[in-house]
């Protein structure tokens, strides 16, 4: 297996686009090595399946999404609140909006797995690795919850996004007030 990481790198940015563009049926092998410009054959290469190329978007995309570590010390470094809490799930959202293509080739992904099971191994695996670092950033934070009440938010923050960034219910919420109200809702 080839194992330059830039050009990895290179083709899991070019099949993000065609994610993005087409959906997970215009996605092949072909159609990442036509966006990346390199020879054909290659993306095959570095991922020998489907389900290999449409897990390693799923890490690449969780990879681009991954937090600043000076964001998140300066928010570990203060005291336990609710407002922390809330900044915290305000940043989520920023990271999750700035880029919104990303956000919905993730969604894209997370539909696919339902009909993939072997992505739906890959992929699930990232996620929960995502859902364990939440788990142990509150752990060290001292932020009230547990995994329960940070599962909830993740399912919260999974329907905002998802309604801010496809077709919306019409609701025209603030999304700084959702994420307030999610916080005063589901957290001790």
């Amino acid at each position: 297996m080839p194992r330059n990481p830039e050009r990895r790198r290179a083709l899991t940015d070019a099949g993000l686009r065609v994610l993005a563009a087409g959906g997970a049926r215009g996605l092949t092998h072909r159609a990442v090595d036509t966006e990346a410009g390199v020879p054909v054959g290659t993306a095959s290469n570095y991922f020998r399946s489907r389900d290999a190329l449409l897990g390693a978007l799923g890490e690449r995309i969780i990879e681009r999404f991954a937090p600043d570590p000076d964001v998140l010390a300066r928010l570990a470094a203060r005291e336990p609140s609710r407002e922390l809490w809330a900044d915290y799930l305000r940043y989520i959202v920023e990271r999750t909006t700035r880029q919104p293509e990303l956000t919905r080739a993730l969604i894209e992904l997370r539909l696919e797995t339902a009909r993939r099971p072997g992505l739906a191994a890959i992929l699930g695996e990232t996620l929960r690795r995502g859902f364990r670092d939440d788990v142990a950033f509150h752990a060290t934070t001292g932020l009230a919850g547990g995994p329960f009440e940070i599962a909830l938010l993740h399912y919260a923050l999974d329907g905002l996004l998802l309604d801010m960034l496809t077709t919306s219910i019409g609701a025209e919420a603030d999304p700084d007030k959702v994420v307030e109200a999610f916080v005063d809702r589901l957290i001790p």
